[in-house]
C-alpha cells in the first residue's frame, strides 16, 4: 500500500475529530482559575476603533488593569513605569490596548517597523499571549511597539513558533507621556475549545528597552530571561470572555505566479526561460481547533534567500524552512525537545521530519502537485498529519515522490506530554521502494527551572538491518543563579530518516554543562557575571574509539546597558575516519588532530542606532592555524529603514594549503509602514567565488493577501563575460486570502 502511515493517521484524526466536534456543540464551562491574578474581559455592544487614539467610550468606563511586575533588573518589584492595560470582546473579535507611560518619552527606542521581524523586541514593545485552551502548554502571542509593528507567532509545548501567520490588527501612536496601541484580533483567527463561556490564562511583556527593563501582568522568573513569556503554565487567570457560535471556518488562498529564468548551472543550461503557475490553499476548520489545509500546485517564488554560512567541518549545514505552506502547524511535529522557528538549530541532535527535504533536491524547486495537512487539538491530544506529492524534475534529478508524516501528543501531569512520530516516503533518495521512521518522545517539566526530554527513534531503510536506532536523554536546570545541563545521545550508523535532517552518524554523546551566574550587589554598571564550563565527549556507536572531545570555558559579563562581552576557551580533540575537502584545493588528511582556540565576542545592545556582535578568535585548526574576525549587526538609520551588514572573515594556514573564506553580507531594508517591505540583498562567498544579489518588495494590501515582486542573481567572481553568470530570476506572484 501506498500511503500506509497517512491511511491509518487520517483513520485516527477521524475519530478524534468526530469526538472534538461532539465536545464542541456543548458550552464549554469554565475551568478552575489559576491562583496567581484573575483579569477580567469586559463585554462590549460595538467594535473599537483601532487607530491607537483611545478616544472610544469605552476607556472611560471601564477600570483599566494595572500593577505590572519587574521580572529584570529588580525581580519582583513594581514596574518602574505605570501601564494601563484594557482586555474587551465583542460578537467577532477580541481587543488589546495599554498606554505605555513614560517619564521620558524622548528616550524609547524604536527603530524596527518591519513585519514579523524579531528585532521588535529590542524596542520598548509590548507583547500579548493568550491561553485559549487553558492547557497551561499552548497559545497565541502578539506583538507590537510603538510604530505600530507587526509580530505574531504559536506557542506549542511552551516552544515560540515564530512562523506563524494570521488575520489580525494593530495601531499604535506616540504622545508627550509614553505611547499606546489597540489591537483587534478576530474570534476565527484563534483556536479553542468551543463556543460559550471561556476561561482562558493571559500574560502580558511590557520592555522599555531604554531602561534595559523587562515586567509582566505577573511575576516571573529573572532565570527565564526572554523566553518567560513562553511559559505557559504561569499566566494570569482570563475570565469573562464568551465566544461566538461556531459558524463555517473555511479560507481559500488562491496565487497567481509568473517568472523568467536563467540557469548555467545545471547539465542543460538555458536563458530567459518563461514560466507561469497558480493554484491554491485550502483551510478548513474540522472543530475549533483542528485545522484541515490542502495545497494545490504549491510555488515558492516568494521563498527569501539563504544567508550564506561559513563551513570549515566536515558536516551539512543546516538551513530552517521558509516555505508558507510547510510553515503552518510545525512546531507540533517538533520531537524529542528539538525546537522550530527561523532561528532553530539542532546541532547534533536529529530532525525526524524536517519539511525543507520536500520540494527541494540538490538546491533546486521540484514540483508540489498536491498536499494535505491536519493539525491542531483534540481534546488532551495534538496532531499533525501531512502528505504530500512532488512531481519529476529531470534537472534535480528527483522523481515523483510521495511524503507523509503522522505526529500525536498526549498531555500529561501540567504542563508535561509524551508522544509519537512516524514518517514515510517513497521512492528513497537511491531510489528504492520505501523509507519509513518512526520514534516515542516524553517531554517533561518538572519543577519551575527542571525540563528532561526523552525520545527513542528507528528508521527503516532498504538493505539495512542493524544500527538504525536513535535515542536521546537530556536533564537542564536553569536557576537564576546556577545552572546544569546532562545529556547522553546516540545516532546510530544506519539511522536515516529521509525526511528528516542528520548532520553525522554512528556517534554516541555524553554533554556535561555547569553555569554560575553572581549579580553583584551594587549593580550600577554590571547586571550579571557567567561563569560557565561544559565538557563534550563523543565516541562512535560502539564505544570503541574516541571520535571527538572538547572542553570549553566560557566567561562573559551582561551590563545594565543591554551590552554583554564574552570571553570563550576551547580544547578540541577530532578523529577524521577519512579526508575531506575543506575548501577547494585544499583536503585534510585522515588522523587525529588537537586544537585550541580562544575567542572574544562583544555584542552591543539594540537599543544603540548600530548594534550587533563583534567577534575576534585564534587558535589551532587540523595541524595549522585558524584566525577570524566578525561582525553581525544593524544599523538604524531612521525607523523606516536599516542597514544589516554582516562579515565573516577566516584565514586558515595548513600543512596541506592556506586560504581564506570570506563571507559579506548586506541586507538593506525599507519599510514605508508595517505591511509593506523592500528589502535588497548581497552576499558574496570568498570560498565558493560567488555573488549573490538580490531585490524583494512584500506588500500585504490585506490582512494574509500579499504581492511579491523578486529579483536574484548569482555570479562566478573568477569568469568573465557570458560565464560570469550563474543565475537570474524574476518573479511575480500575488495571493488574495478569501474568508467565510
Amino acid at each position: 500500500m501506498k500511503f500506509p502511515i497517512s491511511m491509518a493517521a487520517l483513520l485516527l484524526c477521524i475519530g478524534l475529530t468526530a469526538a472534538a466536534q461532539t465536545e464542541t456543540r456543548r458550552t464549554v464551562p469554565p475551568q478552575e482559575p489559576k491562583a496567581e491574578r484573575t483579569v477580567t474581559a469586559a463585554r462590549i455592544s460595538g467594535p473599537v476603533k483601532i487607530d491607537g487614539k483611545f478616544d472610544d467610550e469605552v476607556y472611560q468606563r471601564l477600570e483599566p488593569i494595572t500593577g505590572l511586575i519587574q521580572q529584570d533588573p529588580r525581580e519582583g518589584q513594581p514596574a518602574s513605569e505605570d501601564t494601563d492595560f484594557w482586555v474587551m470582546f465583542d460578537d467577532k473579535n477580541i481587543y488589546f490596548a495599554a498606554k505605555c507611560y513614560d517619564t521620558h518619552p524622548e528616550r524609547e527606542v524604536a527603530t524596527e517597523l518591519r513585519r514579523d521581524s524579531n528585532n521588535i523586541f529590542s524596542n520598548d514593545s509590548v507583547a500579548i499571549v493568550i491561553d485559549t485552551f487553558h492547557d497551561s502548554r499552548n497559545g497565541f502571542k502578539f506583538q507590537t511597539n510603538s510604530l505600530g509593528a507587526i509580530q505574531e507567532s504559536a506557542v506549542v509545548d511552551e516552544i515560540n513558533n515564530d512562523t506563524w501567520n494570521t488575520v489580525w490588527d494593530v495601531r499604535s501612536a506616540r504622545y508627550d507621556w509614553g505611547w499606546g496601541f489597540e489591537m483587534s484580533v478576530p474570534f476565527k483567527s484563534l483556536r479553542y475549545p468551543g463556543a460559550g463561556p471561556q476561561t482562558w490564562g493571559i500574560n502580558m511583556r511590557r520592555v522599555i528597552k531604554w531602561k534595559n527593563e523587562i515586567s509582566y501582568l505577573i511575576p516571573m522568573q529573572r532565570s527565564w530571561g526572554g523566553n518567560a513569556l513562553y511559559h505557559m503554565g504561569f499566566t494570569a487567570t482570563l475570565l469573562g470572555i464568551e465566544t461566538p457560535a461556531q459558524s463555517m471556518n473555511l479560507e481559500v488562498k488562491p496565487y497567481v505566479v509568473s517568472s523568467l529564468t536563467t540557469d548555467h548551472t545545471g547539465t542543460n543550461p538555458f536563458d530567459n526561460k518563461s514560466e507561469s503557475n497558480s493554484g491554491f490553499d485550502f483551510k478548513y476548520g474540522l472543530t475549533r481547533g483542528l485545522i484541515l489545509d490542502t495545497t494545490y500546485r504549491t510555488d515558492f517564488a516568494q521563498v527569501e534567500e539563504d544567508q550564506q554560512q561559513v563551513n570549515l567541518t566536515r558536516y551539512s549545514l543546516f538551513f530552517p524552512e521558509k516555505r508558507d505552506f510547510f510553515l503552518e502547524g510545525q512546531a507540533i511535529f517538533a520531537f524529542g525537545g528539538t525546537n522550530f522557528g527561523q532561528n532553530a538549530n539542532p546541532g547534533d541532535v536529529p530532525v525526524i521530519f524536517f519539511s525543507r527535504r520536500i520540494g527541494l533536491t540538490n538546491g533546486l524547486a521540484v514540483p508540489v502537485n498536491a498536499g494535505a495537512r491536519v493539525t491542531g487539538r483534540a481534546g488532551k491530544y495534538q496532531l499533525g498529519i501531512v502528505n504530500i506529492q512532488t512531481g519529476d524534475k529531470a534537472a534535480a534529478n528527483a522523481v515523483s515522490t510521495n511524503f507523509s508524516a503522522f505526529r500525536v501528543k498526549r498531555d500529561i501531569l501540567r504542563r508535561s506530554n509524551i508522544g509519537m512520530i512516524a514518517t514515510f516516503r517513497s521512492p528513497t533518495v537511491a531510489g528504492f521502494q520505501s523509507n519509513a521512521a518512526v520514534g516515542a518522545d516524553a517531554n517533561l517539566f518538572l519543577y519551575r527551572n527542571v525540563t528532561a526530554n526523552l525520545y527513542y527513534a528507528h528508521t527503516d531503510s532498504p538493505n539495512k538491518t542493524s544500527s538504525q536506532a536513535s535515542y536521546r536523554g537530556r536533564f537542564d536546570y536553569i536557576g537564576d543563579r546556577y545552572g546544569f545541563t546532562a545529556e547522553h545521545l546516540l545516532v546510530g550508523p544506519n539511522f536515516n530518516p529521509e525526511i528528516g535532517f542528520v548532520r553525522r552518524s554512528d556517534f554516541r554523546r555524553t554533554f556535561e554543562q555547569a553555569r554560575f551566574s553572581p549579580r553583584p550587589k551594587n549593580a550600577n554598571r554590571v547586571r550579571r557575571y557567567n561563569f560557565t564550563a561544559s565538557m563534550d565527549y563523543l565516541t562512535n556507536a560502539a564505544w570503541t574509539s574516541v571520535v571527538d572531545k572538547q572542553f570549553e570555558a566560557q566567561f562573559s559579563t551582561e551590563y545594565q546597558r543591554g551590552d554583554t562581552w564574552r570571553f570563550t576557551y576551547d580544547h578540541t580533540y577530532e578523529l577524521l575516519p577519512a579526508r575531506f575537502v575543506i575548501n577547494p584545493g585544499t583536503t585534510v588528511p585522515q588522523g587525529g588532530y588537537l586544537y585550541q582556540n580562544l575567542s572574544t565576542t562583544y555584542s552591543l545592545g539594540q537599543q544603540r542606532k548600530v548594534s550587533g556582535s563583534i567577534s575576534a578568535g585564534y587558535g589551532s585548526l587540523y595541524n595549522g592555524k585558524k584566525t577570524e574576525a566578525g561582525y553581525n549587526g544593524r544599523i538604524a538609520v531612521v525607523p523606516q529603514f536599516a542597514l544589516e551588514p554582516s562579515i565573516a572573515l577566516n584565514w586558515v594556514r595548513l600543512p596541506y594549503g592556506d586560504f581564506s573564506a570570506p563571507v559579506i553580507t548586506n541586507r538593506a531594508v525599507f519599510t514605508p509602514n508595517a505591511r509593506t517591505a523592500l528589502t535588497t540583498l548581497i552576499q558574496y562567498n570568498g570560498g565558493s567565488h560567488t555573488l549573490s544579489s538580490s531585490v524583494r518588495l512584500r506588500w500585504e494590501y490585506r490582512p494574509r493577501s500579499e504581492l511579491f515582486l523578486v529579483y536574484s542573481d548569482g555570479k562566478n567572481t573568477l569568469a568573465s563575460g557570458y560565464q560570469r553568470l550563474l543565475n537570474r530570476s524574476v518573479a511575480f506572484k500575488i495571493t488574495r486570502l478569501l474568508r467565510f
